[in-house]
């Protein structure tokens, strides 16, 4: 079967659900109505099976150009050739209307004359389900069967056929004509206007609201151009009803090809929504930090075994993601596994409680401070966790050959202790805090001491290992140690030495088993941008500035990442991943302020 690498596809979407569109014009992959549907279009997992979208030249040998809108997540396609010019244009409105909940495309030729050729071919709930397929006035209506769900439409300027369950057409345009396609909910309330008009009104009001967004940016230093795109990627998977963020829009694609490192990412982690909050408050973006909060106040449990929260939710804060496969699906380049759901949703992962906590410190240091009934729940939170920081769990890499006593796990412990304490003494808030800063310095001591190896000359990746883990680059970005102490320096080293090649870093040693599963993986794109924040803060300015922009190349054509890049640079795993992209601004922000001298101390 014939796909598509994963780096040539762009992300559309309205803060509910997200599409990815080829270089070629096609949606090969959209879950609808919301970002954790099931697919419409799977094609990316199935090209035979999974269904598309395609709209393009009919004839062969263009050269395709793709770019976002200056400062929108509205996407262009360009088709070249000797005489002609087309434009393909693709968005998804922004409002909270069905009207708006929808996929917009619009193609035009610039110059010359094209046949154009257009394929709509839906597979409903992961190519599982059957559906209908008639015309209702202009419109072509898909109806899912068994589904007790609303058909969706296909509104269209040009005219369209039915081809057995698909739409399909075959049309010219000459200079200056554009054909319109709306594909969305069946409505009542649609405006009384032709679909030209519709579209292009919503493509100007899209617009100009992704224009604004990005205009409250209060970042002015280099490689803006690569900050701006990444906090546009977060706004894009922040659901705008909730407030909570996913890892990624896809799932399914791997880390290695043909291996069985295949996962769900469409759920919201609260370890990459504080990250990502935190990323985006760096910017100035304060009001996504807010919602986060409010939507994870509804989150906590005080009857579960395993703690308050859990590591992963649904967007709407549902705690159940039973994990399953589908079997019927070829898989990304024949990668199976294809899974839907994920198990890890119900893993001890302690860290979570120190990126969440680092989060509220830094909301509250931005905005306001917690009311009393929300401070006292962050105390009872902590007690809860004073009784369990020494326990094993599954850490930050979510593995499954076994809980163990994981180095970033007990650091993340230490610094929602260290958040807390700080929170309460800038906001005078009621104590005591005797007992917290009693854990708080146990912690530091036990890293210290159970996980520091003076024969490795490192901080290792749990207790006993032998081995290092790049999540331990973020223990001078948590400040928890000087990035000039002799120890992390020493750790920085030997992190460089077995996990890096030039500026791509692995998270493990996969070969070690820790993680209880079988292949190999890439390298984790995160971990770069940590390595590079890492060398920053150690004094290594320039070679840190070096790495970062040889890893700006690894970008696609629009600036996006994927979660891995394999050791041929190619893209791999879920796409784009928030993340990577969190991640990168960091680093950018920190580097930025550096190089201008703004900041001459390594610890800010």
């Amino acid at each position: 079967m014939n796909f598509e690498p994963i780096e040539n596809y762009g992300l559309i979407g309205n803060m509910r659900s997200a599409a990815l569109v080829s270089v070629v014009g096609s949606v090969d992959f959209f879950c609808f109505p919301e970002f954790d549907s099931p697919t419409v279009f799977a094609g990316l997992l199935d090209p035979a099976k999974g269904g598309a979208f395609t709209i393009c030249p009919e004839r062969q040998g263009y050269n395709t150009k793709q770019m976002y809108l200056p400062e929108t997540n509205v996407l262009l396609t360009r088709f070249l050739a000797d005489d002609e010019i087309i434009e393909l244009t693709d968005f998804m409105p922004l409002n909270d209307s069905p009207q708006g909940h929808c996929l917009m495309r619009r193609i035009t030729v610039i110059n010359g004359e094209a046949r154009i050729r257009l394929r709509c071919a839906p597979r409903f709930n992961y190519a599982r389900s059957g559906h209908r397929t008639e015309r209702r006035g202009g419109s072509i209506v898909f109806t899912e069967e068994g589904a007790d769900r609303k058909p969706i439409l296909l509104e269209s300027s040009a005219s369209v056929d039915i081809a057995d369950r698909d739409a399909s057409a075959s049309f010219v345009l000459k200079a200056g004509e554009s054909a319109y396609f709306v594909f969305g909910v069946d409505f009542d309330d649609r405006p009384a206007e032709a679909v030209a008009d519709f579209v292009e009104r919503q493509f100007d009001s899209t617009c100009a609201y992704w224009r604004q967004w990005a205009a409250k940016s209060r970042y002015s230093g280099r490689w803006r151009e690569m900050v701006n795109r990444s906090a546009l990627v977060l706004k894009l998977l922040t659901d705008s009803r909730y407030g909570s963020l996913i890892a990624a829009p896809t799932f399914g694609l791997p880390e290695a090809i043909g291996g069985p490192r295949n996962w769900d990412y469409r759920y919201t982690w609260l370890r990459d929504s504080s990250f990502s909050l935190y990323a985006l408050m760096r910017l100035g973006y304060t009001e996504e930090g807010r919602r986060f909060n409010e939507w994870l106040k509804g989150r906590l449990r005080f009857d579960r075994a395993e703690g308050p929260l859990q590591v992963m939710y649904g967007i709407d804060g549902r705690a159940e993601l039973p994990e399953y496969e589908l079997d019927h699906l070829s898989g990304y380049r024949e990668s199976k596994p294809v899974r839907i759901g994920n198990a890890a949703f119900s893993q001890l992962q302690l860290d979570i409680y120190g990126e969440i906590f680092d989060a509220f410190y830094l909301s509250s240091k931005y905005g306001d401070a917690p009311s009393y009934e929300g401070w006292q729940r962050l105390k009872e939170i902590l007690k809860w966790l004073a009784g369990h920081w020494q326990d094993p769990d599954e850490g930050i890499w979510e593995v499954r050959g076994g809980r163990k006593e994981f180095l970033h796990s007990r650091l993340m412990c230490w610094v929602a202790f260290d958040r807390i304490i700080r929170l309460g003494q800038k906001r005078s808030l009621e104590g005591p805090y005797g007992w917290m800063e009693e854990c708080r310095d146990a912690i530091i001591r036990d890293i210290h001491e159970n996980f520091w190896d003076p024969d490795l000359k490192a901080f290792v990746q749990y207790k006993g290992a032998k081995e290092v883990d790049a999540s331990a680059l973020l223990m001078p970005m948590m400040r928890f140690i000087s990035p000039v102490d002799p120890r992390w320096i020493f750790t920085l080293e030997r992190i460089e030495n077995e996990l890096t090649v030039d500026t791509l870093v692995k998270r493990y040693r996969s070969e070690s088993n820790v993680d209880g599963l079988a292949g190999k993986e890439g390298s984790f794109t995160p971990c770069s941008f940590w390595f590079i924040e890492a060398l920053a803060r150690s004094h290594q300015v320039e070679k840190a500035r070096l790495l970062f922009e040889k890893m700006l190349g690894y970008a696609n054509h629009l600036g996006l990442y994927s979660e891995e890049l394999s050791e041929s640079g190619e893209h791999l795993g879920n796409y784009p991943q928030a993340l990577t992209h969190l991640a990168l601004i960091s680093a950018a922000t920190y580097l930025n302020r550096v190089l201008d001298h703004k900041e001459h101390r390594p610890w800010s």
